[in-house]
């Protein structure tokens, strides 16, 4: 992590979570230590420091616990900092946010809630840069970050992968796709589709958890209903 990069979106997210951590506990009236105490001294009054100055990155687990020794709910926190961070963005159409001229960044999504557009979901677990230029004709994006081993070994577990927006079943055939099953259950599989229905087929046949493939007909498709959401485009790979 580069935190001397403003133009790094980790960067600019943790400077505005450094703000506001740093000004919930100093309107409690807390100081550093009596936090580090409540903290059971897990983390040094250095590093507190440090996180309170965007001079280090807090860990989701060292957030949370800061949180908590501060009497504040870690998810109305976190949702009071990407509502900051969100407002000091550009938009672009369809709500993507243009970081430059030639990049915008889109949201890695930890779930894909039902009947809540791409654009509008709030389980949020953080932001990536894709090209501007990809957005052209229209064209909408948001990432995942994968959970499990059904996909293995092409996808792996907290793998980012990047999905194009799309319900056109021709396009997403013989692709690996996000799907949203039954109105609330979305998943993650390489998508076959005939003249009598649709395959979602997992990747990692050779397991012990049983994936198996799982068919549904042309009737299905539509009473369930099984609908596209993503097509995958790319993967990203995160080295900590």
């Amino acid at each position: 992590m580069n935190f001397e990069n403003d133009d790094n979106l980790d960067y600019q997210l943790n400077k505005i979570a450094s703000v506001v951590i740093k000004e919930k506990r100093i309107n409690k009236g807390y100081s550093l230590d009596d936090v580090i105490n409540k903290l059971n001294n897990i983390i040094t009054k250095q590093s507190l420091y440090r996180y309170e100055n965007n001079e280090a990155r807090m860990k989701n687990n060292i957030f949370k616990k800061i949180c908590l020794a501060l009497d504040e709910n870690p998810s109305d926190v976190w949702q009071e900092i990407n509502d900051k961070f969100l407002k000091s963005l550009s938009f672009d159409n369809a709500n993507q946010m243009i970081v430059s001229n030639d990049t915008i960044i889109i949201p890695v999504l930890g779930t894909i809630k039902a009947g809540i557009p791409i654009e509008a979901q709030q389980d949020i677990l953080e932001y990536i840069n894709i090209p501007k230029n990809w957005t052209r004709g229209n064209r909408n994006y948001y990432a995942l970050k994968i959970r499990g081993d059904s996909m293995y070994p092409k996808y792996i577990e907290n793998d980012i992968v990047i999905f194009e927006q799309t319900n056109d079943y021709e396009m997403a055939n013989g692709k690996d796709c996000a799907i949203m099953v039954n109105g609330y259950d979305a998943t993650f599989k390489k998508v076959v589709i005939n003249d009598n229905g649709i395959m979602l087929t997992p990747l990692n046949m050779n397991n012990s958890d049983g994936y198996q493939p799982t068919f549904y007909s042309s009737e299905q498709v539509i009473s369930l209903p099984v609908k596209i959401i993503g097509i995958a485009r790319e993967k990203r790979v995160k080295i900590d």
